[in-house]
């Protein structure tokens, strides 16, 4: 990759908030010949890298949504998560974490460097959530690729242009060190971030989130070194996210298009709408253990408006009916077509291409279609599930594996009100169904499942679908199995890693084949990163 530095010029186009201004999302109105080091407020490129690490739009649906049997579609603009099928230019897209990433890092190191100028002492908080930033948005990049740079990354105002991929394992060391010492660092009596847009520049808040980011980075090593993962998991331990005030959401912006919900956005488009549904795997699991979260989260067309693509006409969201679309098939005819599945339901309304799918729960719409609505980085129940899992594991935790699981439970069950208030489900319900899903306790391997099963349940309802991927990848829980659709080119497995940036061979090439040679199986969907091994 050719880093290049962030000019002033290149500030005022990318920068599209001001925490000053009505709306936290507002493109700012400045004369770009005017932007020195000393008159730009460096908080703003912080809201810039929040948003554009958060809000991926098609970058997840297109291959974790649907590779994770949490979503299903018949869309043949889907078939490469949902039927494993790399063709054309879609094999962009999974590039995209990589260099959308590197640029939200280098927005970063570009706001540290002007903080530092400005007031290091005033702007301590600032840089210090920076290094959390950092490690968050390179997290998500290695964990998706393997090994990529990280000691030289987003160095091109050092003149590092052609940055050398660092092994893994070492990526992982350096992020729990960095991530340590940048948590230790925030100082709750000096400023916060004026233009935060997960906390509002709450420096507490901000705390609890490095420490269950810590957490999170540990568990990703219980393949490959559980005693590191065991180290770093007890001192994050205490520390963490105490109930789901503390989800770190990013709130989108209808009004402006630059800063609406891109997976919303991107679902709200004609054969999206239609095609995209619910998978059978996660209705099924949902319906196995009665979980009140099938009547909040889907729809089933009504009638007559299966081929309507009018969002305002909702569905019928009563548990009882919702029906989960089966991945790996398609509207084409033959073996594959929806109409040969198992147990099909037949379609509803008449004169539609797309009346097959009629009976399958889609998203409901007034939840997960809002232009405007939230946006899930990291959360309580994530973190609950994790600590559930370290106690399963005997690890010196607080608290017992039942107690964490249930509250990994409610904390997600309640998460959904965060979506909307119409995603609501009323406390007696949640108490209900926590004591009657408690942590199967009967083996370690029972107890793995049931923690791993429901963190991918509640990443996919949050559409936290990379992290429900990542965590898949980590647990080997829920016991996905794959479709064998034809022209697959994983030999029908699910994909364990990203295609790395197709331009890395022409513009780091050297670096690039380095990484590739340590990589058994090359640079393929099917390899394994380093801690999946």
């Amino acid at each position: 990759m050719n880093w290049k530095r962030i000019s002033a010029i290149g500030i005022s186009f990318l920068v599209l908030m001001n925490g000053c201004s009505k709306s936290k999302l507002d493109e700012i109105n400045t004369d770009p010949t005017k932007l020195t080091e000393e008159n730009f407020d460096p908080n703003n490129l912080l809201s810039q890298a929040q948003l554009k690490y958060a809000n991926l739009g098609y970058y997840q649906l297109l291959y974790q949504s649907t590779m994770m049997q949490l979503f299903a579609s018949t869309y043949n603009y889907y078939n490469n998560g949902d039927k494993y099928i790399n063709v054309g230019s879609f094999t962009d897209y999974q590039g995209r974490i990589f260099d959308e990433g590197y640029k939200d890092a280098s927005y970063i190191r570009e706001m540290q460097r002007l903080a530092k100028l400005k007031n290091p002492g005033a702007n301590q908080n600032l840089i210090a959530i920076g290094d959390i930033m950092f490690v968050l948005i390179l997290q998500r990049i290695t964990d998706t690729y393997g090994d990529v740079p990280y000691t030289q990354a987003a160095k091109a105002i050092e003149g590092i242009k052609f940055p050398v991929y660092d092994r893994q394992e070492a990526i992982y060391n350096q992020m729990l060190n960095d991530l340590e010492t940048a948590t230790t660092q925030l100082d709750s009596n000096k400023p916060g971030p004026t233009a935060d847009l997960f906390y509002k520049g709450d420096i507490n808040k901000w705390r609890k989130f490095g420490y269950s980011l810590m957490l999170r980075i540990a568990m990703r090593l219980t393949k490959v070194n559980p005693e590191k993962a065991k180290v770093w998991a007890e001192k994050a331990a205490g520390k963490t996210f105490a109930n789901i005030s503390d989800n770190a959401i990013l709130i989108t912006d209808a009004s402006s298009f630059e800063s609406q919900n891109g997976s919303s956005l991107a679902l709200r488009t004609y054969s999206d709408y239609l095609e995209v549904r619910w998978s059978k795997t996660l209705i099924d699991q949902l319906r196995k253990t009665n979980d009140p979260r099938l009547g909040v989260i889907g729809e089933v067309p009504n009638d007559g408006l299966a081929k309507s693509a009018d969002q305002n006409l909702t569905g019928n969201t009563d548990a009882s009916v919702q029906l989960g679309l089966p991945n790996g098939y398609d509207l084409q005819g033959g073996a594959t077509d929806i109409s040969q599945a198992p147990d099909y339901p037949g379609g509803t309304g008449s004169g539609s291409d797309f009346a097959p799918l009629g009976k399958y729960s889609r998203p409901r719409t007034n939840v997960y279609l809002k232009l405007g609505g939230p946006i899930f980085i990291l959360s309580y129940a994530e973190t609950e599930f994790l600590l559930a899992e370290a106690k399963v594991r005997g690890w010196n935790i607080e608290g017992t594996a039942p107690i964490h699981y249930a509250n990994g439970l409610a904390g997600a069950i309640q998460s959904l009100a965060q979506l909307d208030p119409l995603a609501t489900v009323n406390a007696t319900s949640i108490n209900h169904f926590v004591s009657q899903n408690l942590l199967d306790e009967s083996s370690t391997e029972a107890s793995l499942n049931n923690i791993n099963t429901q963190y991918w349940i509640a990443t996919g309802t949050n559409f936290n679908f990379i992290e429900a991927w990542l965590n898949w990848k980590r647990s080997d829980y829920p016991k996905l199995v794959p479709v064998n659709y034809r022209g697959n080119v994983t030999n029908a497995t699910i994909p364990r890693r990203m295609i790395y940036l197709s331009t890395e061979i022409l513009n780091n090439p050297q670096n690039y084949r380095d990484a590739v040679s340590r990589m058994p199986g090359g640079d393929v969907l099917t390899s394994r990163v380093w801690w999946d091994r």
